[in-house]
């Protein structure tokens, strides 16, 4: 996945092989818990939302919304948000920074069956509702959100819950009922503050298939270049397929991987 709005790079994206561009609507407390993080801490629109479903043919259109409120002076409440994403044409809709089953229940009874429905389980009191949560009618993926889970947790460094066993713990947790789920986000191989390719193959070790593009993926510039952008994304796409193809072939460094990407995460934390 990728996260965009705008439409031209939202193309160059899907032709290079993203299977999804992430709309973020996102913004109600957002700036607050994650200052100082180097994060996507988007200001989308519902207008992006529509441009961004004319941009794009084949990959699914995410658009994650608001955590659950109510309507204000400066904002539509929860229910109109998600009909007005809905209208816009998103194949998927996901509801962040939840913390209590019910809240996650509302927002399913609010997208109603019209879109398919990600819930993004980033808080430390979701994580320890999980079982309940993947039992919720109308749920068709889970998201591992690494960066609030981080901090809810009170961890130092995003990936300290890929080595010490919360994310695994989830995975099992969602794994039983058969749901699809993902976590974190991955820099292209080369690259990253942890090696990318270790964190893909911890994707294959735990039954992840789903991933986001992080910053560090690819930051557009100004003026925008879509040469650079289109030999950006074609480069690390490959580049990231190519380590998958090594996981379908080599199934048993998973274990040896999971070590090294452990001792990785704890040694970024401790430079931190």
């Amino acid at each position: 996945m990728y996260i965009t709005n705008q439409p031209e790079l939202a193309g160059i994206a899907e032709q290079a092989g993203v299977d999804r561009v992430f709309v973020d609507l996102e913004w109600i407390g957002k700036a607050e818990r994650q200052g100082g993080m180097d994060t996507v801490q988007s200001r989308h629109t519902i207008e992006d939302v529509e441009r961004i479903r004319t941009a794009i043919s084949r990959a699914e259109l995410l658009v994650r919304v608001n955590p659950i409120h109510e309507a204000g002076k400066d904002r539509p409440g929860s229910g109109a948000e998600i009909d007005r994403v809905v209208k816009a044409g998103a194949d998927l809709i996901m509801l962040p920074f939840f913390h209590t089953v019910q809240e996650a229940a509302a927002f399913l009874k609010l997208v109603g069956g019209r879109a398919r429905t990600v819930l993004l389980l980033e808080t430390a009191e979701a994580a320890e509702q999980v079982e309940e949560l993947v039992r919720l009618p109308g749920l068709d993926e889970v998201y591992i959100g690494l960066n609030d889970l981080s901090l809810s947790l009170g961890k130092r460094f995003l990936f300290e819950p890929l080595a010490d066993g919360t994310v695994e713990r989830l995975c099992r947790r969602i794994q039983e009922v058969g749901l699809p789920y993902g976590f974190g986000g991955i820099a292209a191989p080369g690259g990253g503050a942890v090696p990318a390719e270790r964190i893909i193959r911890e994707h294959y070790r735990l039954g992840s298939s789903r991933v986001i593009l992080s910053r560090s993926f690819y930051r557009p510039g100004e003026p925008f270049d879509s040469a650079e952008a289109r030999a950006v994304f074609q480069q690390g796409v490959a580049a990231i397929r190519q380590v998958e193809a090594e996981c379908q072939t080599h199934a048993d460094f998973f274990l040896h991987n999971m070590r090294c990407l452990r001792q990785a995460i704890q040694s970024a934390a401790g430079s931190l």
